[in-house]
């Protein structure tokens, strides 16, 4: 480790993530392995977001840099910086006007710290510009996979006509069938998304690359599709989560009620339900949902921090239900230590919105889901864990759309026949887990010592400080 410090000392990245956990997350991870490698490392963030920000290894080279966010001039409350403080549809418009805001300030720190490289998060596609017009390399963060990057890519040049309810998307490596209710339909976008996405794919193709939170392993087919058949630059580094999870990463939740509730459950009989930070479900699909978990008769924790607006009281919740779960169910209106959870022995199963973070994290605890997307590229995502991988049940969501009241409820009966298809201990419920298995074990290795992705981040660093020296001499 030493001489690799040596060897890239000099080099200097700046990092800026999009002001979302989702994406933040992993991106200060990823910060944290460029700076464990002897990498200079400045991250730019707003003054809210800074408050996610903690490194307790005082020895890495990370400094922070603060860029002003103009909430009060778009009509946000002072201090809301973060897409996790947009409880209104209508306001995200705003946030994005906000978002967009930020380049001339950020044109003024790459003018001030004339970095080596940049790597910005995919949804700030206009970094590419700025630091092209300063012979600074952009390389573009995407806080997905590999196999939602290449379905969109196929979806972009395929019309599945008018008639067809459900197709298959030509030209992958496997046969993926969507119902097209499933699609990211521009008309469905609110319009600053739909803005963003035009921009991105303007400009992604102008970026020196992409890195990826994934490993080969994983992925094999779509990390070379993506690479040959799409003809991008692309690097493989993570889980990110999983470099360092021995470092800083849930110390301090060790004690947290959810782990303690586990102790006292079975091996493998705990199904865990989370669906992100950004998703919310009507009151009565949450009905639903409460009455499927019950009839399954397995244990579960249901984290529920904000599911319905104006929901402290919980009025969706079938009458004495709180009193029949008793010590079967923890619901819990908090976020849970994910990571902790899902490695705990008592869980099984993991009932998850299939966005990408959580993906990776129930793939390297070894654990199977149940798939239950809602937007974003997560109908996608679905398709790869059920599919692909084989280690999936799909609980049948057909909906893509951010507003819960236009979804189709799925009943309670379908609920629990998904999570009891996944629990139980037949035949098809002990393929999957041994695919998951064989998966975190993979995930483990890809990260370690001359693993996969520990090899991609060194051939990108190493990259990176070569162009850096040929700049050099110019």
């Amino acid at each position: 480790m030493d001489t690799q410090k040596s060897q890239n000392h000099g080099l200097h990245i700046l990092f800026f993530p999009f002001m979302a956990l989702s994406h933040m997350l992993p991106m200060l991870d990823m910060a944290k392995l460029f700076a464990r490698r002897g990498v200079k490392v400045t991250i730019v963030t707003t003054p809210a977001n800074a408050a996610h920000i903690q490194f307790t290894d005082k020895r890495l080279s990370v400094e922070l840099e603060l860029i002003p966010f103009p909430s009060s001039a778009v009509g946000l409350p002072d201090g809301c910086e973060n897409l996790a403080a947009v409880h209104k549809e209508e306001l995200h418009n705003n946030f994005m006007e906000a978002v967009a805001m930020l380049r001339q300030p950020f044109d003024q720190i790459l003018l001030k710290l004339h970095p080596n490289a940049v790597i910005a998060d995919n949804f700030l596609p206009w970094t590419i510009k700025l630091a092209s017009n300063l012979g600074i390399p952009n390389l573009l963060f995407n806080s997905t996979g590999f196999f939602p990057l290449c379905v969109g890519n196929s979806m972009e040049k395929f019309n599945p006509g008018e008639e067809a309810e459900s197709f298959v998307v030509p030209g992958l490596p496997h046969r993926i069938e969507l119902l097209k209710s499933q699609l990211p339909e521009m008309s469905k976008l609110n319009p600053a998304f739909a803005d963003l996405f035009t921009e991105i794919k303007e400009q992604e193709p102008r970026s020196y690359g992409t890195v990826v939170n994934s490993f080969y392993e994983l992925e094999p087919d779509y990390v070379e599709h993506y690479r040959t058949v799409m003809g991008r630059r692309a690097w493989h580094i993570g889980p990110l989560f999983l470099c360092n999870e021995n470092i800083d990463r849930d110390h301090s939740m060790r004690e947290d009620e959810c782990l303690a509730w586990l102790e006292e459950k079975q091996p493998g009989s705990v199904l865990y339900v989370c669906c992100g930070s950004l998703c919310a479900f009507s009151a009565e699909q949450l009905r639903e949902m409460a009455l499927g978990f019950e009839a399954s008769k397995h244990p579960f924790i249901w984290v529920l921090p904000q599911v319905v607006e104006n929901d402290e009281e919980m009025d969706w919740m079938p009458e004495g239900y709180v009193e029949r779960i008793e010590g079967k169910g923890l619901i819990m209106r908090r976020w849970a230590p994910q990571v902790l959870t899902l490695k705990h022995r008592a869980v099984g199963g993991f009932l998850t919105h299939c966005g990408w973070n959580s993906i990776l994290e129930a793939v390297s605890a070894g654990v199977v889901m149940v798939t239950w997307p809602l937007f974003a590229e997560q109908f996608y995502n679905e398709r790869l864990i059920v599919d692909v991988l084989g280690i999936g049940v799909a609980v049948g969501s057909k909906d893509w759309t951010r507003e819960c009241e236009k979804r189709s409820v799925i009943d309670a009966g379908v609920i629990e026949k998904a999570v009891t298809r996944l629990m139980s201990g037949g035949e098809e419920a002990e393929g999957m887990r041994k695919k998951a298995r064989e998966l975190a074990a993979m995930a483990k290795r890809a990260v370690e010592k001359g693993g996969s992705s520990d090899k991609d981040i060194g051939s990108l660093i190493h990259e990176l400080l070569l162009l850096n020296q040929k700049t050099a001499c110019v």
